[in-house]
This record gives C-alpha cells, sequence and structure tokens, in this order.
C-alpha cells in the first residue's frame, strides 16, 4: 500500500513540473515553485539562494526565481554532446544571421512556422510551434536569447525551430567546419599525446 501511494506522489510531482515549466510566460517562480521542479525542499531552494547558487530577485520581501535560472541551474550539471554543442554552434550562426538581417530572417521564420504548423496541428510540436509563434512576435531579443540558451526550454524550442533556410548552404559548410577544427584542436591541447583518456 505505501509503495502504491508513494510512486501516485511521484507522478503528481512529474505533472506538476511540466506544468510549471509549461507555463513560461510566467518568467518569476516562488521558492515553492522552484522546490517542485527541483524535487527539494523550499528551505532548501532559500538557502541556495542566500549561498549564491540561485540567483534570485525580491517581490517585496519574497524571493523570486527566474524561470530560465531555474533551468540553468537544472541543466548546469549535464555536459552537452557533441552534437548537442554542433547543434549550438549552427544556432550561434543563425542569431548572427538575425542581428545582421532582422526583418529578411523574422519574415523567412514566419512562413516556415505557418507551413509547420500547418503540417503539426496537434501535440508537442504544436506546443512549441505556438510558443515560437509567440516569440517571433515579442523582442528580438527574446528571439537570440532561445538561439544562443543552453536552457531545457531553449533546447526544446530549437528542436522545432522555424529558422531552416536562415543560414546558405556556404554559411552552414563554414560553421560545421569552424565546429570541426576547434574541436580537433581543443581535443588535442587536452590530450596531447593523441591518446584520448
Amino acid at each position: 500500500m505505501f509503495f502504491g501511494f508513494r510512486d501516485m506522489v511521484v507522478d503528481v510531482r512529474d505533472v506538476t513540473t511540466r506544468e510549471i515549466l509549461a507555463t513560461e510566460s510566467e518568467d518569476l517562480l516562488t521558492t515553492g515553485e522552484a522546490a517542485r521542479i527541483l524535487g527539494t525542499s523550499r528551505q532548501h531552494v532559500v538557502d541556495m539562494c542566500k549561498s549564491g547558487l540561485l540567483p534570485y530577485t525580491l517581490a517585496g520581501t519574497h524571493r523570486r526565481i527566474r524561470r530560465r535560472d531555474l533551468e540553468e541551474f537544472r541543466s548546469g550539471s549535464v555536459r552537452p554532446s557533441r552534437d548537442q554543442r554542433r547543434s549550438m554552434w549552427l544556432n550561434m550562426a543563425v542569431a548572427g544571421t538575425l542581428v545582421r538581417h532582422p526583418e529578411p530572417t523574422l519574415a523567412l521564420a514566419r512562413e516556415n512556422l505557418a507551413a509547420l504548423r500547418a503540417q503539426h496541428p496537434r501535440g508537442q510540436a504544436a506546443r512549441w510551434l505556438a510558443e515560437w509563434d509567440r516569440l517571433l512576435g515579442g523582442p528580438i531579443e527574446r528571439v537570440l536569447e532561445v538561439l544562443t540558451s543552453t536552457t531545457q526550454y531553449a533546447r526544446e524550442l530549437r528542436q522545432n525551430s522555424p529558422f531552416a533556410g536562415a543560414l546558405t548552404p556556404q554559411e552552414r559548410e563554414e560553421v560545421l567546419a569552424a565546429f570541426t577544427d576547434y574541436t580537433r584542436a581543443r581535443n588535442a591541447r587536452v590530450h596531447p599525446s593523441g591518446v584520448a583518456g
């Protein structure tokens, strides 16, 4: 009987975490909400805030944690894979194109987004595409943040990116070649004997 109850509590915690993370429009979280997401006590979140491990702001006398700070904290211990680093380089290049040519790049993203939404009217992809629609209608800085952020939220959004074609084939090849060259040089510095360790 106890084990069934414990499983139910874990399931409720998972649902609560997903619900809190799903409401990205609410940028500030209470320490209790942050604790539920982290699966820890509210006091532990307060202690992390006091020690400087978790940034926070004050709303009167109450601590509020920005959602992206909490997501960065959650994902901070996970080292990105080579594919994730490669993808990040490509997204940073897209961000550079967006900065240099904002209107045509945003127009391309909106056109791609319309086609993607027609292909995916329901399900998880539809939710992320709706979030892209919201972002593309807001400040360009928020789009740039998503393109370059390491948070789980940004990674999920980029899996459904409307920026296909923002880089020319040549630009894409140049970015990938630069990434490969950098990775090889870095690995050579880390493992100068040529033996992976």
